[in-house]
């Protein structure tokens, strides 16, 4: 057994993942900067998201039919060829509006197919690698949260110092040493041999997968919601509650900074726990800890130390609950379908962001910050109570043979 191709896969995600986030802060800046424009700058990350929820539900199919290591690598070297473009044509004067958005949809284009295609050679590589499921699902979870962590601080620093252009050439450059270690030290799984048919019937098989299994619907369903409710809170809600209550952009920082920080530390300490504990009730206890108390604790106004401290509790739970949904993947869904089903939910997911942040904004200016405080905190609470009321959740425990090759 052998675990270079696992550290590699971790390590290439690490960088890619970094590079994405900084791409999240220096192409807004840079919009922002070139054009003066919130609304287009708002446009630009809309379209952004959208062609990655678009890639992420169509782009299962391709994935298989071109092989995982493959998708990796081409997804992260048109990632540095659209982000390069856009400072590279700001310089020579072609970088029009209209090109901008364009470069924006390609750019999250080629985002979401990138990441399915890793995760979806995580299975493979764990089973040759010997590593336990947790574990590894721990690392990959942790080493994302990780590269977050730096390339948001990283992105600021480096703006400052050598504006958004220069950044998003070193953005660039993330990308390109991802696709060079994936290339070169990880080999391909789940190659196109073992999937026969053509686009339709293996984005069918996909769905049909899903369809078939109520857990896994039952999870894209929840995290979709919860979600939702997330982005709604790291875009809006904290962002006011910041301005009109505390007072406070450091306060601003630090609030996701003390959550983010606590997160993985909550993951680190899970790849250590994780294999003794029993998954459903980690996961419902983390997600009843994780979700609603930070809405209510925040429409109660107890002052920045007490919702730091909850902040910092909730983090350390949320370290639990990716792992485990990495294992539960891992475990259940067949590798012929991987890429499909991981696509579709990835879709799910990202595509409840931009609602979650549409519609906690007009929440705000229609009801006002607590009682949307308290909406979301209620409709969390009944979202993360469904592993503790519906049966079908009991099959989280359940450890079938692993589906992988």
């Amino acid at each position: 057994m052998t675990r270079v191709p696992l550290v590699a896969l971790l390590g290439a995600n690490a960088l890619s993942v970094c590079g994405t986030t900084m791409t999240f802060l220096a192409v807004p800046w840079f919009v922002l900067q070139t054009t003066g424009s919130p609304a287009r700058t708002g446009l630009v990350a809309g379209v952004e998201v959208a062609g990655a929820v678009v890639a992420a539900l169509l782009g299962g199919p391709v994935i298989d039919r071109m092989g995982r290591r493959r998708s990796s690598v081409v997804s992260d070297l048109a990632a540095a060829v659209v982000v390069a473009a856009i400072p590279a044509l700001y310089a020579v004067g072609g970088l029009h509006f209209g090109v901008l958005l364009a470069l924006a949809t390609l750019l999250g284009l080629t985002r979401a197919p990138g990441e399915t295609a890793r995760w979806a050679m995580m299975a493979s590589l764990i089973t040759a690698s010997g590593v336990s499921a947790e574990r590894a699902s721990s690392a990959y979870d942790g080493v994302s949260r990780g590269a977050r962590m730096v390339g948001a601080p990283l992105a600021g620093v480096l703006i400052a110092v050598f504006g958004a252009q220069q950044v998003l050439l070193v953005d660039a450059g993330t990308f390109l040493v991802s696709a060079l270690i994936i290339g070169l030290l990880v080999p391909e799984v789940g190659t196109a041999e073992e999937s026969e048919g053509g686009y339709r019937e293996r984005m069918r098989r996909g769905f049909a997968y899903l369809r078939g299994d109520r857990l896994m619907l039952a999870i894209m369903v929840m995290v979709m919601v919860t979600n939702l409710l997330d982005a709604a809170l790291a875009s809006v809600l904290i962002p006011v509650y910041a301005n009109d209550i505390l007072h406070s952009s450091v306060a601003l920082g630090l609030i996701g900074g003390v959550f983010g920080g606590a997160a993985m530390a909550g993951t680190m300490l899970y790849a250590w726990l994780g294999i003794r504990l029993p998954r459903r009730i980690t996961y419902t206890v983390a997600f009843l800890a994780v979700g609603a108390p930070r809405y209510f604790v925040m429409a109660a106004e107890p002052g920045l130390a007490t919702i730091l401290v909850v902040m910092a509790v909730s983090g350390l739970l949320c370290g639990a609950i990716n792992p485990i949904l990495g294992v539960v993947e891992y475990e259940r869904i067949p590798d012929e379908v991987r890429p499909m089903v991981l696509g579709v939910i990835t879709a799910a997911v990202l595509v409840g962001a931009p609602v979650g942040a549409v519609v906690a904004g007009l929440a705000v200016e229609v009801a006002g910050l607590d009682a949307t405080l308290i909406a979301a905190g209620v409709i969390y609470l009944l979202a993360t109570l469904c592993p503790a009321l519906f049966p079908v959740w009991r099959e989280m425990d359940a450890k079938p043979e692993v589906v992988a090759r």
